[in-house]
């Protein structure tokens, strides 16, 4: 609107006038000097420069809001460079280009590495590895690889490029591969003590046997005289030589403890009582020293108890394929006796010749490692391992990685509690630094690095997330599949704190035993501490039982809103007791199953017709008069009526009198009944009296110590 205002012509005039008015003092804004030397510079060469210059006769001014178009209107018939107005081209539409430009291809956007994640496949991983290496025995891309390790910040530009085996493992837990770690023997090997488990069956005197060979009492500090966990002691002998021996439980809930015991040992003493002979956990043990190659030397126990039959004992081993000396076979077999340290000498002589044929060495320098055979939470100190080093030395300081958890060793000490800077091989250690509490059977990594233990540590956690959710699923999906075929149970929920890691795991697997087409045990929640408040919030959350294993007493505060809470805490020191009482509560628990079962026999000795009944009344009746033999009648069951043994008609019970007293039960007896809509009777005819009732299942424990719940 302003440049409009500004193109008319009157607007022009007036400020023109204004430019060149006088004021009051009679002086022009404008003086004649400078407006001659403004003609000189409009008239110059530099007039091209000039654009908001206008001329009125031999007056030039500038008009600041003046523009091109104004100027040019101005002027009108004179033409100067530069100012004329730019016309208007008429506007042409431009074809839309569908093809991409001829100077610049066109490039493809690089796909995303996807790698296929194998759960079930095993890939042997060690130190210096190449790429080209984890991508032959994966089965993934190199170039996957690669990019897997950027994200990781390390960059590896050729696949003949070596990687530690910490970059490995961290590189085959994103490609979803399960690893097994291979680990160097070069390095100075030396001579190493043997390490010794002993087996055998529950209450056979193992326990009793170290307790004399290491002149200490440890089997009156256990509950009821049975071992609960592994014990990892060093022994002394005589001769001055020491050997690393492993306690472990005969119980059968302890399975998998023996089993654990088996894999990291040299030799196994496999200890049976000479009164007893061999039993279920005897055999037990004899088949995990066969899975893990582990040689045998036999002690028969207790042989000097006046019913002691070693001969038996050996002819038993013989049967079951244990070929011993005396047979001709490599097993050697020692006599002894625990409590009277008989024949002691004999069995270190056996296991030094043992330890001597094997020629047991071990690398003691580089880093070290190590098997966990125990860990438990120390109210003072925190997650504590108990481990033994396999090969290198195991250093006080040194960043580690224990299955998914990692830590700074803070302190080693050995089995006497002694606080220690090393540890060499075959030599049992406690562990105290850890972030959190392993699980038993992890093996012990030491890293260069606390960063690089962290990331060891969260991949470990990541993939073991992502197993138990694929379990899971796998669980889920076979519950699915046979749901129409299974009756529907009755959950129990159950939460299980222990002392020690390896009973928290021998307790679960032996609840898990007890379940059954009726009740099914859900374990919601483990751990390696006393019972807590936050335990009794999670189990007045699900309605779960709480299971305590050789741990202490809660406080009174704890108990008594457990007792508020209306839930149960069982504690036991003995897990005799603890699966004896569990199974009971299962059976309480159980819906049971409906059955129809025979609760009486009656004999038909004569026949009785009613005829010429009111129509009020009902039809003609016949009634069966019976004499009661076996068993009891019920008006409510349901009378199954027999000739010659075939089933002639079944149906409900109409009336059942005796003494024309209606009655709803009867024992032996005379009585007389009416089967409903059956006048079929005849005299020596059986009558059955069926009844539904709800046949609960079984709490079954054996000789050797195993329970199962049987339906």
């Amino acid at each position: 609107m302003a440049w409009r205002m500004l193109r008319r012509k009157d607007v022009q005039a007036g400020l023109v006038k204004l430019a060149f008015r006088t004021d009051h003092g009679g002086t022009k804004h404008f003086s004649s000097a400078n407006l001659g030397k403004l003609t000189q510079f409009v008239h110059s060469n530099r007039l091209q420069g000039a654009v908001n210059c206008t001329i009125f006769q031999h007056y030039t001014i500038r008009n600041f809001h003046a523009g091109v178009y104004m100027l040019a209107w101005s002027r009108k018939k004179e033409d100067v460079v530069g100012l004329k107005a730019p016309k208007k081209e008429k506007r042409v539409k431009r074809e839309p280009r569908t093809q991409a430009p001829v100077e610049v291809p066109y490039v493809a956007p690089k796909p995303k590495i996807t790698i296929k994640s194998s759960p079930d496949k095993i890939v042997e991983i060690f130190d210096g590895m190449t790429l080209h290496d984890l991508s032959k025995r994966s089965g993934a891309a190199i170039n996957a690889l690669q990019s897997i390790l950027a994200d990781l910040g390390e960059r590896v530009e050729s696949e003949f490029d070596t990687i530690s085996i910490d970059l490995a493992e961290l590189v085959a837990m994103e490609i979803g591969v399960n690893i097994r770690r291979m680990h160097t023997g070069e390095g100075v090997v030396e001579p190493r003590p043997a390490v010794v488990t002993v087996m055998g069956h529950v209450d056979h005197g193992k326990t009793s046997l170290l307790d004399s060979l290491r002149q200490t009492s440890v089997a009156a500090k256990e509950a009821g005289g049975i071992t609960q966990h592994i014990g990892a002691f060093v022994v002394e002998m005589q001769s001055g030589a020491s050997i690393t021996f492993l306690d472990t439980p005969g119980h059968a809930a302890f399975s998998a403890m023996r089993a654990r015991g088996a894999a990291v040992t040299d030799i196994v003493v496999l200890v049976v009582a000479a009164d007893d002979g061999v039993m279920p956990q005897t055999l037990e043990a004899i088949s995990h020293a066969k899975v893990a190659n582990v040689p045998i030397v036999v002690a028969i126990n207790k042989c000097d108890k006046s019913g002691a039959d070693p001969e038996r004992v050996k002819i038993q081993l013989g049967s079951e394929g244990l070929l011993l000396e005396d047979m001709g076979g490599d097993v050697q077999v020692v006599e002894i006796s625990a409590l009277s340290k008989l024949g002691l000498d004999k069995l270190e002589e056996a296991l030094f010749l043992q330890a001597e044929i094997m020629d047991l060495k071990a690398r003691t320098d580089g880093p070290a490692q190590a098997f966990v055979v125990e860990a438990r939470v120390d109210r003072g100190r925190g997650p504590l391992a108990t481990a033994i080093v396999k090969s290198g030395t195991l250093v006080s300081g040194q960043y580690i990685v224990v299955g998914a958890e990692w830590g700074r060793i803070r302190s080693l000490r050995d089995t006497a509690g002694k606080v220690t800077e090393s540890a060499k091989p075959a030599m049992p250690i406690e562990i105290e630094g850890l972030r959190g509490l392993p699980m038993v059977g992890d093996d012990v990594v030491v890293v260069d690095s606390e960063e690089r233990a962290r990331m060891l540590s969260q991949g470990r956690k990541k993939k073991q997330e992502k197993d138990r959710l694929r379990k899971i699923d796998e669980d889920m999906t076979e519950e699915a599949e046979i749901a129409d075929e299974t009756p529907e149970r009755v959950e129990m929920p159950i939460i299980v704190k222990a002392d020690v890691q390896g009973s928290v795991q021998a307790v679960t697997d032996a609840l898990r035993s007890l379940n059954s087409p009726q009740v099914f045990v859900n374990i919601v929640h483990v751990g390696v501490s006393p019972v807590s408040e936050h335990d009794i919030d999670l189990a007045q959350a699900c309605r779960a039982y709480i299971v305590g294993f050789n741990v202490r007493n809660p406080p009174s505060a704890i108990t008594q809103g457990a007792t508020q809470a209306n839930i149960k805490i069982l504690l036991h020191k003995v897990i005799y007791h603890l699966l004896e009482e569990m199974g009971r509560l299962i059976v309480e628990k159980a819906p049971g199953t409906a059955e129809t079962q025979i609760s009486g026999d009656a004999e038909v000795l004569n026949i009785f017709e009613l005829k010429g009944r009111s129509k009020s009344k009902g039809p003609d009746i016949k009634i069966a008069g019976c004499r009661i033999t076996d068993g009891h009648f019920s008006r409510s069951g349901t009378m199954r009526l027999l000739r010659s043994g075939d089933v002639v008609f079944e149906g409900p019970c109409a009336s059942l009198k005796r003494e024309k007293q209606d009655a709803d039960t009867l024992d032996k007896g005379d009585c007389g009944l009416v089967i409903e809509d059956c006048d079929d009777f005849q005299v020596g005819d059986t009558i059955q009296c069926l009844e539904q009732v709800m046949r609960k299942p079984k709490f079954i424990s054996t000789q050797s110590g195993a329970v199962r719940i049987e339906c």
